[in-house]
């Protein structure tokens, strides 16, 4: 297909003044740029970027120059009002990210809803995106019931990493979420607390580079898969927690009575843990016996009352 023929098509389009174009960059490899994308960012009156550093140097690569203006995390408010001055007067205006979906644990959520409030359109072009590339590269699990939760990035403390990553113990569908290479060893160390050992975890690292990895691997070998080799901690991951295999029927009235028991005295986290030892059974599969009981018992006393 001739470059001529992808602009004389892009040239027919229509492109709207007085609209922000919401525009996915590449993720790594230079070559994921579409070309409705490059197309779009030559023509728009500014862009809005969360490093212009980084932005000038992708527009460099392709030829484009246009004005940039900065628009990040600390400056939304403010930036999202300038934004709607500027499609005011007409202007085409596009906002991007250092990589990836502006909105996708990225800025640009404030001016979008910023914008749509006032009345103008918001033209989201679509493109790389670590989520979806990570779950192409490992798979849905069951194609009538492909279901999966973002859930972002992984929290920085270790108490709220913890608790973070507990609410997914006894989920029956995929879990993504982001992690930087400085705490990823901290994150597995993490994994390794919370959830059985023989759960399924992929590791999608430097995803569209040249080192692009994906491994799959037990929660139990997480750490010692990442400590393996001093170039595993490098790059932004992706990581899935897979979904908990449902067991071959239910737990027995023994298992479920001292379950109740736990649950009357700790937490859903901490009861399923004390239960695990007591019965040997899984502690995600008493987890979401855990949420089930609760669940119930909240059932039970709305009907009553």
């Amino acid at each position: 297909m001739s470059q001529d023929f992808l602009t004389s098509l892009l040239e027919k389009q229509d492109w709207p003044t007085g609209a922000l174009y919401v525009i996915a960059t590449p993720i790594g490899n230079l070559g994921d740029l579409t070309w409705r994308a490059a197309y779009a960012l030559d023509l728009m009156d500014v862009v809005a970027a969360e490093d212009t550093r980084v932005t000038a140097q992708l527009l460099s690569n392709y030829g484009i120059k246009v004005p940039l203006i900065a628009y990040h995390q600390h400056n939304e408010a403010s930036m999202s009002a300038t934004i709607l001055e500027r499609l005011s007067r007409g202007e085409r205006v596009g906002l991007v990210t250092d990589a990836g979906c502006p909105c996708v644990s990225d800025p640009g959520a404030k001016a979008v809803q910023t914008v749509l409030d006032a009345g103008y359109r918001v033209i989201p072009l679509p493109g790389a995106s670590a989520v979806v590339a990570a779950l192409m590269a490992t798979g849905v699990d069951e194609m009538l019931n492909p279901q999966f939760f973002f859930a972002g990035f992984v929290p920085p403390k270790s108490k709220a990493r913890l608790d973070f990553l507990s609410q997914y113990v006894g989920v029956d569908y995929s879990v993504l979420m982001y992690e930087s290479p400085h705490r990823m060893l901290d994150t597995a160390k993490a994994f390794q607390t919370v959830f059985e050992p023989h759960r399924i975890v992929v590791v999608a690292r430097e995803l569209t580079k040249r080192f692009e990895q994906v491994a799959s691997m037990a929660v139990s070998e997480f750490v010692s898969w990442l400590s393996e080799d001093a170039h595993r901690l490098q790059g932004e991951f992706v990581i899935r927690l897979k979904p908990l295999k449902k067991t071959q029927g239910a737990l027995d009235s023994q298992v479920l009575d001292v379950l109740k028991r736990c649950l009357h005295y700790l937490s859903t986290r901490e009861a399923s843990r004390l239960c695990s030892e007591l019965t040997g059974l899984p502690k995600d599969v008493l987890y979401k016996a855990a949420l089930d009981l609760k669940e119930d018992k909240q059932d039970n006393f709305i009907k009553t009352t």
